[in-house]
């Protein structure tokens, strides 16, 4: 595209939403992890449009929300239809030469089919004289009618109106069923000195389609560019609606994610959000969820039944069975079958967490191996520690929340209860069914309920070894 040229997108965001039946604005319902009108953001910066307007309904914190970072906003104060949306953004709009106006609830639509409708008003592609481009080209493709405005074409095949469905009625039954999906490209000097033309409907609303018929009678008729998949044009009005366009942008990702390396065992079964970055040769087993802004390192293995979310998983990681919430994996992490690592967990390099294990707001170190059935929470574990199954922090005492810390190369017996604040120094051990209510120093052993302190792990050759659990 040439930079010369000045070009700012409109998205049209003021609209009800009413048939969504929702509490919740509509283009805020999520798609795929992300806001239905984040999607119709990122098209039109992937497209090569970095401006971008939002119209939106006044008070409206939630759409503005919807939209994320780096777009500006005009506000709609009169609901007067979607000619009103475009005026409302006028001002902010400035100087661009060319404006692209969107739809916040018409989400599938495909950066390089937003370029080609670029091009048909701009010629960026080379392909038309200046003297001959259109001043308005409008994104169409067969369908059925439905809810959609409908192109009319004269007996020349050119554009010479839109009208609504529910005037169908009048068009011949020769006429192409194309429909009019509300986006458009459009020269800025041309749009704003038509618009003031536009003429209220019978309810009140004024209505960018009549566009159509403006350009047609000054003999200089919009340009039909038809998308490269019928789904683009679809809007999203009601629930139904939204989950089949789930299922085309889940479709998309699974298909953008195996075209880049990625493994997929079992694609129907295998949802990943449109934030989702996953490295090559990693494999996605069956029941597998990759959930909002989650990172798969490459040659992982995830799955089968493994939701992660938001996490972060460094390269040749295995997660099995198990639950990832915002958290962090360094490289060769092993986790699962049926664990759960909450929202805080980072979990070093090496490091194996095995079944029906719990970490929650804690570091575990390089190494550590945490085999079945513990908890461990608001802790600081240190590198090669071994900790053994039943092993728990007793983090909460009913009023605040304590920390426990593990020295590097401890040994946690099994069913040991640690009882935070605590501290367990390097080299320590516990023995198996220590309650440990005070700090262990470096080397030394605890052993019973409340634990007793030795002066050396080495003074339990009297005693029976602790057990690891393993």
């Amino acid at each position: 595209m040439n930079p010369k040229l000045r070009w700012t997108a409109i998205i049209m965001a003021a609209g009800q939403g009413t048939r969504m039946r929702s509490n919740i604005a509509k283009v805020a319902h999520s798609l795929a992890g992300r806001p239905i009108l984040r999607h119709v953001v990122t098209a039109t910066r992937d497209c090569g449009i970095d401006d971008c307007i939002v119209v939106v309904r006044p008070e409206a914190d939630e759409v503005r929300a919807a939209a994320g970072s780096g777009v500006r906003f005009a506000v709609q104060h009169d609901p007067s239809g979607t000619a009103g949306a475009i005026e409302a953004a006028r001002h902010e709009a400035g100087h661009a030469d060319y404006i692209l106006i969107m739809n916040g609830d018409v989400p599938l639509v495909l950066p390089s089919t937003l370029k080609r409708l670029r091009a048909a008003v701009s010629g960026e592609d080379g392909s038309t004289a200046d003297t001959h481009r259109a001043d308005l080209a409008l994104l169409t493709a067969e369908v059925p009618v439905e809810e959609y405005g409908i192109l009319v074409f004269d007996a020349e095949n050119r554009i010479s109106e839109i009208i609504e469905t529910k005037s169908r009625g009048e068009l011949n039954g020769g006429a192409r069923r194309m429909i009019n999906s509300g986006q458009y490209a459009v020269r800025a000097e041309w749009l704003w000195s038509r618009l003031r033309r536009i003429s209220p409907s019978p309810n009140g609303e004024r209505y960018l389609t009549a566009l159509a018929a403006i350009a047609y009678s000054e003999g200089k008729p919009a340009i039909a560019v038809i998308a490269e998949e019928a789904d683009e044009v679809r809007g999203i009005n009601d629930r139904v609606q939204l989950a089949h366009a789930e299922g085309i942008v889940r479709e998309r990702l699974r298909t953008q994610h195996m075209l880049a390396g990625v493994t997929i065992i079992d694609p129907p079964s295998t949802f990943i959000d449109a934030g989702a970055q996953i490295g090559i040769d990693t494999t996605l087993y069956p029941s597998t969820h990759l959930v909002g802004e989650t990172s798969i390192g490459t040659n992982c293995k995830i799955g089968p039944g493994t939701i992660v979310e938001n996490s972060s998983i460094a390269e040749r990681c295995v997660v099995r069975l198990s639950l990832v919430q915002e958290s962090t994996l360094e490289a060769d992490v092993d986790v699962g079958p049926y664990s759960h690592l909450r929202p805080g967990a980072y979990i070093c390099e090496g490091a194996h967490i095995g079944n029906f294990a719990e970490v929650k707001a804690s570091r575990l170190g390089r190494n550590v191996h945490m085999g079945h059935f513990s908890y461990i929470g608001d802790a600081e574990v240190g590198d090669d520690v071994n900790i053994g199954a039943g092993t728990i922090t007793a983090n909460y005492d009913g009023a605040e929340k304590h920390r426990t810390v593990i020295g590097d190369g401890a040994f946690i017996g099994s069913d040991s209860m640690l009882i935070a604040p605590v501290r367990i120094g390097r080299g320590a051990r516990t023995s198996a069914g220590s309650v440990v209510t005070r700090d262990v120093p470096d080397g030394a052993l605890a052993v019973g309920a409340p634990a007793r302190i030795r002066a050396s792990a080495n003074d339990a050759a009297a005693m029976e070894e602790p057990h690891s659990g393993r």
